[in-house]
Parts: C-alpha cells; structure tokens; sequence
C-alpha cells in the first residue's frame, strides 16, 4: 500500500515538473521553427504544417548577416556586454570583499544599496541613470552605456562572490602572511583560485544581464550604439519581419550555451571540493 502511493505521488511530482517545464519552455520553443518559415509570416504556414521542405528556409538568418544594423547591433551587445562585464566583475567582486569584512560598519546597510539595481524597477533605473549620465555629457555615448550595464550588473557579481566567500577559511590568508605574502599576493595566489567560480559565475550572469538588456538602452542609446535587443524592440515597431525570430534564436542557443557553461563551472568546483577534503 505504502509502495503504490509513494508511487502515485511519484507520478504526480513528475507530471507537475513536466506540466511546469512546458509553461517556461514553450514559449521560446515555438519561436524555433517559425524562424524558419520561408514566408514573412508569424505563423505556421500549410507547408509548415505537412513539414514540406519548402516551406523552410534560412533566409532570415542571411538577412541577419547581410543587414548592416543587425550586424552592427550584434558588435555593439558583445562590446558594451564585454567591457561592462569586467568593470561589473572588478567592482562587484571588490565589494563582496568588503561586504563580508566583519569591520566594516553598517555592511547590511551597504550591501542593500549595493543589490538595490536589480530589486528597482528597471524603468525606474533607467530613468534616473538618462538623467545623471546626460548631466555629465555620456547620454548617448558607449561609455555611458557600458557604465550603466556594469551598474546593474556588479550586484549579482556580489551576490555569488558572497556565496563562495560564506564558506571561505581565513586561516589561509593569515598563514600566506605569516610566510611573508603581502595581502595582494595572498589574495592573488591563495584567495582568488578559491573564489574563483563565484566570480566566474557572476560575470556571466552579469553578461546575459548586459547582453539582453533593452530599457537602459531605448534611453541612453543613438543610432550607432543600438544593441541586438533594441534592434529587435525597433524591428517590432518599425517593419515585422521573421528576421527578429532568427535573432531571438540565436539568442536563446546563446543564453543556452552560457547556462550550460555555468553549471559546468558549479560542477568542476565541486570535484574540486571533494579532492579538497
């Protein structure tokens, strides 16, 4: 008796996971094939339908690669993503050092201003930053841009530099001083290797979050410093084309790929962690 409930339940947890998984998942699944539909259409043609091969084409991924805005937009997400990643990766990990120094007075206080980015309504960032960043003349410029994304991207860099850093022992900075590291040595050769994943994964998360953002740049941006998500926020409003499901392909193959490598880099620390102990 007790088996065959432990069993219904099992089946039961098992279709609510797949009922879940195809909530999240099938939006952006459906968006797959209608990239290749040959026609401009948003929908499922006839041909689609009865899987003839000629009503698949890869032609609005050649007009990602032919356009001059869609390849400009890509070089802008990868340069403004890039450089706003290692700004938000040096700042956020710098913070998360300070934030778990006992000494430091008021650390919730300070840790909350340092989160508050990414619990603000992001319009609401958006705005403020226009404001700031016209004031001192970086409105429509690269690096006002980049300056905004590390912004928003330094606190999850703090987040998962504190998560590695809660387990961290300390012990081993005051013996590397002890031997005669300086602190900059000490937290270059014993300190850094350890956090290392932490830091790794936060600038990734902190790349997504600059790569699809599109609030910050519908203010901050002009024409030459378009991104790949105001491209497509344009397309929308301006000219409906299937294009736009081809990049939000490649996006997700992206995001995908980036995902995988994240958790890839969870599982090679743990391995680390058990060859540790």
């Amino acid at each position: 008796m007790e088996r065959a409930l432990w069993n219904i339940g099992k089946g039961v947890l098992t279709l609510f996971v797949v009922l879940g998984f195809i909530f999240l998942v099938a939006p952006l699944i459906v968006v797959i094939p209608l990239s290749f539909n040959a026609e401009p259409y948003f929908t499922f043609t006839e041909g689609m339908l009865r899987l003839d091969s000629e009503a698949y084409s890869l032609r609005w991924y050649r007009n990602i690669f032919e356009s001059e805005e869609w390849l400009r937009a890509i070089q802008n997400s990868f340069f403004i993503g890039i450089f706003a990643t290692i700004i938000a990766t040096i700042l956020g990990t710098l913070a998360a050092l300070g934030l778990n120094d006992p000494r430091l007075p008021f650390r919730k206080l300070v840790g909350a201003l340092i989160i508050s980015p990414i619990v603000t309504p992001i319009i609401v960032v958006a705005v403020g930053v226009y404001f700031f960043y016209t004031d001192i003349g970086l409105g429509q410029t690269y690096l006002g841009i980049i300056l905004a994304h590390a912004m928003i991207g330094a606190p999850y860099v703090v987040i998962t530099v504190s998560a590695t850093l809660a387990n961290f022992d300390y012990t081993l900075l005051r013996a590397a001083a002890s031997l005669g590291a300086n602190p900059w040595t000490a937290f270059r050769r014993v300190q850094l290797p350890i956090i290392s994943r932490g830091v790794i994964t936060g600038a990734l998360f902190a790349f997504i979050n600059s790569f699809d953002e599109v609030v910050i740049v519908l203010f901050m941006a002009g024409l030459k410093q378009r991104t790949i998500p105001r491209e497509m926020w344009s397309g929308i409003r301006e000219e409906i084309s299937p294009t736009i499901l081809a990049v939000a392909t490649l996006l997700i193959l992206f995001v995908i790929l980036v995902l995988i490598t994240v958790e890839l880099l969870k599982s090679i620390g743990e391995k680390h962690k058990l060859s540790a102990n």
